[in-house]
C-alpha cells in the first residue's frame, strides 16, 4: 500500500492543466495503485493524478461498490443537468450544492493502454466530472454560483487545514532598506 499526502486547495498543482499519458508502463501502473490505495484511505469516491503532485491525465473512482480507473478521459455530457452536494478530498470537510449534467460517456484508456468507456449517471456521473475536471485544473468550487462560491471561499479562509495567514520570512541578507 502507497497512500501519498494528498494537495490541499492552494496548492498550484491543482490549478494546471494535466498532460496526456503517453507511456502505458510499469510507472503508471504504480501511478494508479497509488491513487487507488490514497483514495481508499482517505477515503473518497475519486482522486486525480494532481491531488497527489503528479501532473498526468489520470484519475481513480470507487462509487457504488464499483472501482475503476480512466487515463486520458474524453467526456460527452448529457443536456439533462443534476444538482446536489459535492467534496473533494483536497477541500476536505467542505460540501456545497454544484450542478453537474445528469450523465456521462467517458472514454479513455486503463493502464495497460486498452480502450474504456464508463456509462454513468447520478453519483458516477458527478464523480466522473469531477475528476476530469482535476486534470483540467478546475476545482467544484469554481463551478459553484456566485453567492454559494463566496460562503464557499470564506469557509476555505476559516478552515483549520489552511495553514493560516502566509508566513513573513526575513531575509538573511542585506536588504539595503528594501523591504524586511
Amino acid at each position: 500500500m502507497s497512500v501519498q499526502p494528498i494537495r490541499l486547495f492552494g496548492d498550484p498543482v491543482l490549478l494546471t492543466k494535466a498532460d496526456p499519458v503517453v507511456d502505458f508502463d510499469a510507472e503508471l501502473r504504480r501511478l494508479v495503485s497509488d491513487l487507488t490505495d490514497t483514495m481508499q484511505a482517505a477515503p473518497g469516491s475519486g482522486l486525480a493524478a494532481p491531488q497527489i503532485g503528479v501532473g498526468l491525465r489520470v484519475f481513480t473512482y470507487f462509487v457504488e461498490d464499483e472501482l475503476g480507473h480512466l487515463v486520458n478521459p474524453e467526456l460527452t455530457l448529457s443536456t439533462e443537468e443534476q444538482f446536489g452536494p459535492e467534496g473533494c478530498l483536497s477541500i476536505p470537510g467542505l460540501t456545497f450544492d454544484c450542478l453537474r449534467a445528469q450523465s456521462v460517456i467517458a472514454k479513455g484508456f486503463n493502464m495497460y493502454g486498452e480502450p474504456v468507456v464508463i456509462e454513468g449517471s447520478d453519483l458516477l456521473a458527478r464523480c466522473i466530472q469531477h475528476e476530469t475536471d482535476h486534470l483540467d485544473g478546475v476545482l467544484f468550487v469554481d463551478r459553484l454560483d456566485t453567492q454559494t462560491r463566496k460562503a464557499a471561499m470564506k469557509a476555505i479562509r476559516e478552515s483549520d487545514w489552511i495553514g493560516g495567514p502566509p508566513q513573513l520570512k526575513l531575509s538573511p541578507h542585506p536588504t539595503n532598506g528594501f523591504g524586511l
